[in-house]
């Protein structure tokens, strides 16, 4: 089959990729300054058992990639199908994410936990590769944990779901 002479629309792309769901994470971190940054992140997957090590992209365009790569140590919090709102706030600009929502140190890389997230997982920075518009992150999982049962919040076709679990 002959390969299509250009490149896709980029939203046609969207709109065909958004078929496949993904499940949505906030990655955290302290920065430099000890300050609290995040961003929402769909792109998580697990990368190896040995060495365990898990990875996610994120935007070149992020304000706050840059400070969590700085950094050198994160956080991933799984969100619950209850938690769309926590996801949508770590997807704006906001100057402070993390107000109002309960969270706690990572006992690794000190970066918050949602307490309400269904697990965690905190690691560190082991490389960061380019990749488009986006850089792909591994991160080798030093500490984890499953905080509660419930169902998954799902990205699909352009919006929140949940698995009714």
């Amino acid at each position: 089959m002959p390969l299509p002479p250009t490149a896709p629309d980029p939203a046609h792309f969207r709109q065909v990729l958004g078929h496949f769901p993904t499940g949505v994470t906030v990655v955290a971190a302290l920065d430099g300054d000890g300050a609290r940054v995040g961003l929402a992140v769909g792109s998580f997957f697990s990368v190896s058992l040995e060495p365990p090590l898990i990875g996610f992209c994120a935007g070149r365009s992020s304000s706050s990639w840059p400070r969590i790569r700085e950094a050198g140590r994160f956080c991933v919090s799984v969100l619950a199908d209850d938690q769309e709102g926590v996801s949508r706030s770590f997807a704006t600009k906001a100057p402070d994410k993390f107000e109002g929502l309960a969270h706690r140190p990572a006992p690794f890389s000190g970066a918050p936990v949602l307490e309400d997230a269904l697990a965690w997982i905190d690691c560190e920075l082991a490389a960061v590769h380019e990749a488009g518009d986006h850089e792909i992150a591994l991160g080798l999982v030093k500490d984890l944990g499953v905080a509660r049962e419930s169902g998954p919040l799902v990205f699909f076709r352009g919006g929140y779901h949940g698995l009714g679990l």
